[in-house]
């Protein structure tokens, strides 16, 4: 666990209206170079069962995100971690949503994993993000109909802002 891993750049356009942050890439993200890559990870089967979309390879997902407004970062830039267990995650640098916030009409933060809440918590005390559960196939407590009504906020917050542009200031 000597080496250093380093997260992706983010994924979002100047009209995204939410981000999603989870804490660091799984190794199967990593070798593909995408968010939540690994095949056992329930987020973007959460995604298609919300839309009632088809999202089978990053092109599609990319598009979809786009589309949807949501923006895809982790809130940790770089660390040491033991293959995909974030409770290994040693030496850990944050991305800098300050610098990133203004760049988009963000309106609301989410994060996946207690692990992503609580390194978002450590960097950035000031700012207020909705936790969901992992999407992760290691969270056994959360079954995908559960997790498929957590990740509902997701669709309900972007349609909501979509309908509101002018009203609300972003971050």
């Amino acid at each position: 666990m000597n080496q250093r891993y380093y997260s992706f750049e983010p994924f979002f356009d100047a009209n995204s209206l939410v981000l999603i942050l989870g804490s660091f890439p799984s190794v199967k993200s990593r070798q593909f170079g995408f968010y939540y890559q690994h095949p056992r990870n329930r987020f973007w089967r959460i995604l298609e069962k919300l839309y009632g979309v088809k999202l089978e390879d990053i092109s599609s997902q990319k598009q979809f995100l786009k589309q949807e407004k949501i923006a895809l970062w982790d809130i940790i830039a770089s660390c040491k971690i033991k293959n995909s267990d974030d409770k290994t995650i040693s030496y850990a640098k944050a991305n800098n949503l300050h610098d990133f916030l203004p760049q988009t009409q963000i309106k609301q933060i989410f994060t996946t994993g207690r692990y992503a809440f609580h390194f978002f918590k450590k960097f950035y005390p000031n700012l207020q993000a909705l936790a969901l559960p992992s999407s992760s196939p290691a969270n056994l407590h959360f079954s995908f109909e559960n997790l498929v009504e957590a990740y509902s906020i997701i669709k309900e917050t972007t349609q909501f802002f979509s309908n509101k542009k002018d009203l609300y200031n972003k971050f």
